[in-house]
């Protein structure tokens, strides 16, 4: 077997940090490519998967390698409790693409522009793989493969499409965009091939987004409250969408 420490060595440049148990056992359970998984206990991690996630338990028997901890903590930054890392192959662009451009889209994609917290846009990307969403799409500068971000979406990149794209690269639709001058969302059915948008806390929506808006709606808030979590709004947005319209049970 080949040295798990030098394969990490030699992979990690280019590949996505599953940091923790439950990163590593969704990016399985989503059909990731994962060459190289450590652990500074593997009975521990194997007896937590028969525990918590039996579906999974025979492939972390086989992805996993146990190192000592001076060479696990040489590999990761910030240990997670669990004691157990992997490394992934991110999904092709093109591929993303595909997943998002596909027609009919019978589930929304989700649209950050230009968010700042790398935790938010994590949150945000559990929430729409626990949704079904086909996908989570930022604008900006913000890198959504960020290690801080996946290790935020507890490793479900693998279950949605994730990309940074410009917004004149958005995939078709129809754009819900979510502003306190919008109407309602209460009184709105969102389609399932629906784009849902939603501004930085801080500064809202870009007028560039802002002027590809088929619809602006917005969330009841108590007056004198400023506004939601980013990742509250999305929440709250994407329950709506599957009260009323086709969402998967």
């Amino acid at each position: 077997m080949n040295d798990p420490v030098r394969v990490w060595r030699q992979l990690c440049d280019d590949s996505v940090l599953l940091d923790g148990f439950h990163a590593l056992k969704h990016a399985v359970r989503f059909g990731a490519r994962i060459p190289v998984a450590v652990t500074t206990d593997r009975s521990a991690v194997l007896e937590l998967a028969g525990d918590l996630a039996p579906d999974v338990r025979g492939a972390l028997d086989e992805l996993l390698t146990e190192v000592p901890e001076p060479a696990f903590t040489s590999l990761v930054a910030r240990p997670h409790p669990t004691s157990v890392a992997a490394l992934a192959v991110r999904p092709s662009r093109a591929a993303n693409l595909e997943s998002l451009a596909h027609a009919p889209r019978t589930t929304p994609v989700v649209v950050l522009d230009n968010p700042r917290n790398l935790g938010n846009a994590g949150a945000v990307i559990r929430l729409a793989a626990g949704f079904g969403a086909t996908g989570v799409v930022t604008t900006g500068t913000l890198d959504p493969w960020h290690a801080t971000v996946v290790r935020g979406g507890a490793g479900l990149h693998f279950a949605t499409a994730v990309e940074r794209l410009s917004v004149d690269e958005l995939p078709a639709g129809p754009v819900f965009a979510l502003d306190p001058e919008g109407e309602d969302i209460r009184g709105t059915k969102l389609p399932d091939d629906a784009l849902l948008a939603f501004g930085s806390e801080r500064s809202g929506l870009s007028a560039e987004l802002r002027s590809r808006a088929d619809h602006l709606v917005s969330l009841p808030m108590r007056p004198q409250v400023s506004s939601y979590n980013l990742a509250t709004s999305v929440a709250m947005t994407l329950f709506h969408w599957s009260a009323t319209g086709d969402a998967p049970v």
